[in-house]
């Protein structure tokens, strides 16, 4: 599951987990500034169930990075994932993000400087080109070059970033090219290719692993992560089925404990809204969670719209 800003909180991995045990979920990107100078704990903390789980920073200097990512391994990451995808207004004025495109040989002394610091191979999630690139060039010469610092394992979002929109925008202006992802996995079979963009069913998924190792699921997993509740037997082969109703009680046992923790039940809360999506109730059960108490007792009561009560 990709990591998406004010989304993949550590609440709402919890809840993803409990519908997938075998999906890789990220952290939402995290700057290396503020692991070196901000509230660790709260940026980095988790609990054992999230994982496997990748933390992803933004980076552009080697030596922060590598510090980073050494203050950050002992909180227990499976992947460090460097950000060169993001093409916010801040991100482009920090030289972090889609900007480092640009500069792919920066981008391999950050994965060499991270791997003389800490032992750990980065991996790195990026766009096909910026701007006036056009085609498979711009891609496979990034690839060929940030891949000369040791980084084995790339995520390519399937779209090129025009650094002149909103990010918004960026999800859906630029063409989707899922077929250069798939051709870069051809050209470099040594290498580790997911791909990323626009999917937004298992099926599709199904599709894309024809081709490369691996498919990233953005919004479309937040917006409705019941649609991928097989993807357990279909994808990892694991024996898990899970039930919607025990999930939203293991949330509703989860929302207690955070609540004891001094966690804001609203955080927790905004991410049950879409988990009944489109069965009976869908409707009242979203109302119950976004207008009544983010508490235990509303959850309670909401559960009892959608057939869920004890």
């Amino acid at each position: 599951v990709a990591p998406m800003l004010e989304r993949t909180d550590r609440h709402f991995r919890y809840l993803f987990r409990q519908i997938s045990r075998g999906a890789r979920l990220y952290t939402e990107m995290v700057v290396d500034q503020a692991i070196l100078r901000g509230d660790r704990e709260r940026l980095l903390a988790h609990r054992p169930e999230e994982r496997p789980l990748a933390l992803q920073i933004a980076s552009r200097e080697p030596e922060d990075a590598a510090q980073a990512v050494r203050l950050g391994l002992p909180y227990g990451f499976d992947e460090i994932n460097l950000n060169v995808g993001c093409p916010s207004e801040k991100s482009q004025a920090m030289g972090i993000g889609a900007a480092l495109f640009r500069e792919p040989e920066r981008v391999a002394a950050i994965a060499e400087a991270v791997y003389a610091e800490t032992g750990v191979r980065i991996s790195v999630k990026h766009r096909l080109g910026l701007d006036e690139d056009e085609g498979y060039a711009p891609l496979a010469r990034f690839v060929e070059r940030v891949a000369a610092g040791g980084v084995l394992v790339f995520v390519v979002h399937a779209r090129k970033a025009l650094l002149s929109l909103s990010t918004r925008k960026n999800r859906e202006v630029p063409p989707l090219r899922h077929d250069l992802v798939h051709r870069l996995k051809r050209d470099f079979p040594e290498l580790t290719v997911v791909t990323n963009g626009g999917i937004r069913t298992l099926e599709e998924v199904h599709r894309h692993l024809a081709h490369v190792d691996g498919a990233m699921v953005g919004r479309a997993a937040y917006e409705d992560p019941w649609r991928f509740a097989r993807v357990d037997e279909e994808v990892f082969g694991l024996a898990h089925r899970p039930e919607r109703c025990r999930v939203a009680r293991t949330m509703l046992a989860y929302l207690e404990a955070e609540l004891a923790r001094g966690t804001p039940g609203r955080a927790v809360v905004r991410h049950l809204v879409p988990l009944f999506r489109g069965v009976p109730g869908a409707r009242a059960w979203r109302r119950a969670l976004t207008e009544g108490p983010a508490t235990p007792e509303g959850l309670e009561r909401a559960l009892t719209l959608v057939e869920c009560s004890k």
